[in-house]
């Protein structure tokens, strides 16, 4: 009677051989992508929050290409596309950044692409995550407190 269990238990121990390491390979899959996330997910969005103030500042310095001599004369306060636009691109250009700036009217659009390249998540496959931020300006005149 014995015998017949401690064969059984050899039995039962090789019959696992092999499935702790498929779990562990699993495991440590799964930990890394979960740390990629954290890791990568964090940078991205730090980059994000970077090039969307660098888009807004560019698209306020493109929004102080103010026509002087409408404004002299009577008041009117319009934009020079091409000079907005060059101002707002030197920026990005200072900033260490390329994007896309576009004058309609008295507002000054820019838009930034940023690209992260993972650290960890190139492990699973994801090797960078993009994000792409808009932001606008427009002059304005007699500016005595910060809009709500």
């Amino acid at each position: 009677m014995r015998t017949c269990l401690t064969a059984a238990l050899r039995r039962l121990h090789r019959d696992e051989d092999g499935r702790v390491t498929a779990f562990v390979v699993v495991f440590v899959t799964a930990v890394i992508a979960f740390s990629g996330l954290v890791l990568d997910g964090g940078l991205a969005l730090a980059g994000k929050v970077q090039a969307l103030g660098e888009a807004q500042e560019a698209a306020r310095a493109g929004a102080q290409a103010i026509d002087l001599s409408a404004y002299r004369s009577d008041g009117t306060l319009r934009l020079v596309p091409a000079q907005a636009t060059t101002l707002a691109n030197e920026y990005l250009v200072a900033a260490g950044r390329s994007g896309t700036v576009t004058v309609d009217g008295n507002t000054v659009s820019v838009t930034v692409t940023d690209t992260h390249h993972s650290l960890l998540l190139g492990a699973v496959g994801v090797n960078s995550i993009s994000t792409k931020v808009s932001a606008t300006a427009r002059p304005e005149h007699g500016v005595t407190a910060p809009e709500p």
